[in-house]
């Protein structure tokens, strides 16, 4: 089911707006803030918006003569704005930056298409031939040449992702009525080229993609009024030189004899879409309106009639839609709840849902779907946890095996939850029973949440599963703070020989971690390209491991491998201040001290290297650490000056906190001196050997 909800204008456009938005909108784009949003106009300006507050943050124009020419974009982990005038002058800024003219500038040696800006991987810089660079390796050298892929073809569109740590870039192109799609890894160099199949009498108007489980979904908008859908591979053994993309109809965009003629869509959910258009029945005149429809059911959910006419422009960003409305730019709140057929055909009821599951068959439908409520799925698993009550273990894991199989179920996430809550149940009644590479699978390929099998972590507690509770921590998003305190109690109070003899992820260790080899100290050292070849050897197996004396200057690790993979699982997990600080005070004080040398070894570790990141997958961050030093010693600092062997570990931390404010605060003394630098290093590329001497004051 989905709603449009209440709407309100975030700013004008016409020259009376205010906000320099006259020659009309290019681009809106996600600011440094989830409320945030950066417009940029079709001229000289760009503009930052508190869309809750509707009120302008700062605004930016070039000079009078200069055109910016792709969206400006948020740096997310800089907090720099970036934009490109005339085609190939790159300007880069903050936010107290009024001036653009005296801004980092750098004057590139391609025609810029569009940059993607991507949380968590950077800017990514794609040129109008098809070249693609970092905004790192461009500014390296600006002037470098930028390669040609395509030719006498033009970009339509292009979207950026990130799978895993590797950036993806895709983009389509037009040549002679003939469209083609590329895929480039940035990080393995890996491009390959597509083909989109071709529809008789039809083209697409407008794109749109996602990825996951390493395919890219890519869809597109048709003339004939119709979205279709493209399965694009992310794995691929060779580069071949040009493969076909069969589409597949994913909607028609038709309703009780209308049709609605499409410019722009967006993806809202897996079952619903957004389409801006102007929708018509016969012999009535055609009306321009925002619409939501559910692609699983082929129906149209809602829609608004926008009578002021619109720019056929649609963006969406934190579950609000901004389009232009007349000589506004418009805000619409929305929301989408779990697909259903009785919600999609406006048939919803507050009552039960029946006991007895009706399959669809929908003449729009390409397969028979399965509609059951989440009460019916319970119903379901009570009934047949019944019916399983005597059977074997064999048989009644077959069963479970069986109905998760059924992939085309709707609320398949809740039959997963009833598949666990079946398994634990019977681990209750019988408690030698507890089939634990089972709930390993499930957990390991099912996007699970903590409130769908509640009692699942609470059994693994009980049976010391460590494992089962490491992936737990890892992929639940919704774990309650006194199970993410147990979950530290436990593991603090395992014996490092007990963990030596079970399977725990290693991923977040192995490539930081100092471990004892043959009683000798073998200290691993961080390197930047995540090799070392001490990691080489197979150190894991030997039978001689110890646990690493514990010191307090923070060099070496004070607990084994396995259980600071398992304590790096608690750190990654989400929690509240409020809410977790009442149990870490019941922390025995022995474990606390050995949880903050192991927080204070990593600390110091992160502050190895520039970049202050630990090596490896799924390694703590530095302010993971941070944060849990903060809260570990507001929990126990009393009970921590009083122990003796706790007294070294806090002078040291001490110190080293110290040492690392007062290197801080000489660097801020020198920072003007280095932006100098850094701008007379831009301004002259000096092509001749040379010396220069700078004197800093």
């Amino acid at each position: 089911m989905a709603a449009l909800c209440e709407s309100f204008t975030l700013c004008g456009l016409g020259p009376s707006g205010g906000v320099g938005l006259g020659g009309g909108l290019l681009a809106l784009e996600p600011g440094p803030d989830p409320d945030h949003v950066l417009l940029t106009d079709r001229g000289r300006t760009a503009t930052l918006f508190k869309v809750s507050d509707q009120k302008p943050l700062g605004c930016w124009s070039v000079k009078h003569g200069q055109i910016i020419t792709c969206p400006v974009v948020c740096n997310f982990e800089t907090h720099e704005y970036i934009a490109v005038h005339d085609d190939k002058v790159l300007r880069i800024w903050k936010n107290k930056d009024i001036n653009l003219d005296k801004v980092f500038k750098a004057t590139l040696s391609a025609d810029v298409y569009r940059i993607h800006s991507l949380p968590n991987g950077g800017p990514v810089v794609l040129f109008k031939g098809g070249g693609v660079r970092t905004l790192d390796v461009l500014l390296e050298a600006p002037q470098q040449e930028i390669e040609n892929i395509i030719t006498d073809e033009v970009i339509k569109w292009s979207e950026a992702f990130m799978e895993g740590q590797q950036p993806v870039l895709i983009f389509t192109t037009e040549k002679d009525g003939e469209f083609f799609v590329y895929v480039r890894k940035l990080k393995m160099n890996g491009l390959h080229k597509y083909k989109l199949e071709q529809q008789e009498l039809s083209k697409p108007l407008n794109f749109t993609a996602h990825i996951k489980n390493q395919t890219i979904t890519l869809l597109c908008l048709y003339s004939n009024d119709s979205v279709y859908k493209f399965l694009i591979p992310l794995q691929q053994n060779t580069e071949e030189e040009e493969q076909i993309l069969s589409k597949s109809l994913l909607l028609n965009l038709s309703v009780s004899g209308s049709v609605l003629k499409g410019t722009s869509f967006v993806v809202l959910d897996k079952d619903h879409i957004a389409v801006l258009g102007s929708l018509a029945a016969s012999g009535e005149e055609s009306k321009e309106c925002l619409t939501i429809w559910n692609t699983k059911f082929q129906t149209l959910q809602t829609s608004k009639e926008l009578p002021l006419g619109t720019s056929g422009q649609l963006w969406c960003y934190e579950e609000k839609f901004f389009f232009t409305h007349g000589k506004v730019l418009t805000v619409i709140m929305y929301k989408c709840e779990t697909s259903s057929l009785a919600a999609a055909v406006g048939k919803l009821k507050d009552s039960q849902a029946p006991e007895v599951s009706s399959f669809v068959n929908w003449n729009t439908l390409g397969d028979e779907e399965l509609v059951v409520s989440f009460q019916s799925q319970q119903s379901v698993a009570l009934k047949f946890e019944s019916k399983m009550t005597d059977a074997s273990t064999t048989a009644f894991e077959d069963e479970l095996r069986q109905l998760m199989s059924k992939a085309q179920m709707p609320d398949f996430q809740a039959t997963i939850g009833c598949v666990i809550t079946a398994l634990i149940n019977r681990c209750k009644t019988n408690p030698k029973y507890y089939p634990r590479n089972f709930l390993l699978q499930i957990v390991q390929t099912r996007d699970l949440s903590y409130s769908l099998c509640p009692d699942l972590m609470a059994v693994a507690l009980e049976k010391k599963d460590v494992h089962l509770l490491q992936i737990c921590l890892q992929r639940f998003p919704d774990i309650p703070e006194e199970i993410t305190y147990a979950c530290l109690k436990v593991f603090l109070s395992i014996s490092e020989a007990y963990l030596q003899r079970i399977d725990v992820n290693l991923e977040s260790v192995i490539c930081y971690i100092d471990i004892e080899f043959n009683n000798k100290e073998v200290k691993t050292e961080i390197v930047e390209n995540g090799f070392n070849a001490e990691l080489e050897q197979d150190i894991w197996d030997t039978n001689t491991t110890k646990e690493t004396h514990l010191t307090a200057d923070g060099e070496f690790c004070p607990v084994g491998p396995q259980k600071a993979a398992l304590l790096n699982a608690v750190l990654h997990s989400a929690y509240s201040e409020t809410f977790l600080l009442p149990h870490l005070k019941n922390l025995p004080a022995q474990q606390a001290v050995l949880f903050l040398r192991y927080l204070y070894y990593l600390y110091v570790k992160c502050s190895e290297k520039i970049n202050t990141t630990l090596p490896g997958i799924c390694s703590p961050t530095i302010n993971q650490v941070m944060d849990w030093m903060c809260l570990l010693l507001d929990a126990h600092f009393t009970v921590m000056v009083m122990l003796p062997e706790a007294k070294e570990l806090l002078s040291n931390l001490h110190k080293f906190v110290r040492a690392q404010v007062r290197f801080y605060s000489e660097l801020n003394k020198i920072e003007g001196s280095l932006r100098e630098l850094q701008r007379l290093h831009h301004q002259k590329d000096s092509q001749t050997y040379s010396i220069e001497v700078l004197e800093l004051i």
